[in-house]
């Protein structure tokens, strides 16, 4: 999947880079985590919004786009690349999306204020979700009335607020709960490393944001037993 959104990025000229554990499984392992079980990228917002319009013309059957406009249920303000030969059980949260294969997340970073991204405008969801873990009619008509207007409407205007009043400050797009800030001149140029073997774009200095995730990032965890995986039931199709 990894290698499929690779070439389309690059037949398109649309810059990603390797993120949050992808990233430090390339710099430290070069490859997985040995316990990680997910792969992240991520874009700037104009180049996120452009491959949106690109990949349901260019995936193959077996792996489809996962956003607020191909799922009806989705209420994440990031997109996935979801696997159709497998299945995922993440716990209660995905419990109302159409695909549950395995996935890509790709996430859109855009120039914030801080206090602007921490507003807690699509946190509801997941309190309605833990208040009906069934996942009934009710709650997702809820859910899918506070993304729509979180999307068109108050998000938007923030995104407004946040260009005119000149942020800086490189973060994860409203609506997604990563609160890490970055600095443009540590993305860009980007560079490659290798991971399982293929050469993927990752930023040009991948200490200063591994550094910024994750503080003292070449240390591993001490208690690898109860190192979090995403996955309660994982399976595989033919």
């Amino acid at each position: 999947m990894a290698k499929v959104f690779d070439s389309i990025c690059k037949k398109h000229n649309i810059p990603y880079f390797l993120y949050a554990g992808s990233l430090l499984g390339a710099f430290r392992h070069k490859g997985f985590i040995p316990w990680d079980d997910d792969f992240d990228v991520a874009l700037l917002r104009n180049d996120y919004k452009r491959l949106m319009r690109i990949l349901p013309d260019e995936l193959p059957s077996s792996i489809v786009l996962q956003n607020n406009d191909t799922d009806h249920n989705y209420y994440y303000f990031y997109a996935k690349l979801r696997d159709r030969n497998s299945f995922l059980d993440e716990g209660l949260y995905d419990h109302p999306f159409k695909e549950r294969g395995i996935f890509i997340d790709i996430f859109p970073l855009d120039r914030l204020w801080p206090w602007v991204q921490r507003l807690p405008l699509q946190s509801y969801a997941f309190t309605l979700l833990r208040g009906d873990t069934n996942c009934g009619d009710k709650t997702m008509r809820k859910i899918r009335m506070l993304t729509w207007f979180n999307r068109h409407i108050s998000f938007p205007i923030l995104r407004g607020f946040c260009r005119i009043t000149g942020a800086k400050p490189l973060m994860c797009d409203l609506g997604i709960p990563f609160h890490r800030v970055y600095n443009l001149r540590d993305v860009f140029p980007l560079s490659t490393l290798s991971f399982e073997g293929t050469e993927f774009s990752v930023p040009s200095n991948c200490s200063s944001m591994l550094k910024d995730m994750y503080g003292d990032f070449m240390k591993l965890p001490e208690d690898l037993e109860n190192v979090y995986h995403h996955a309660d039931i994982l399976e595989f199709y033919k």
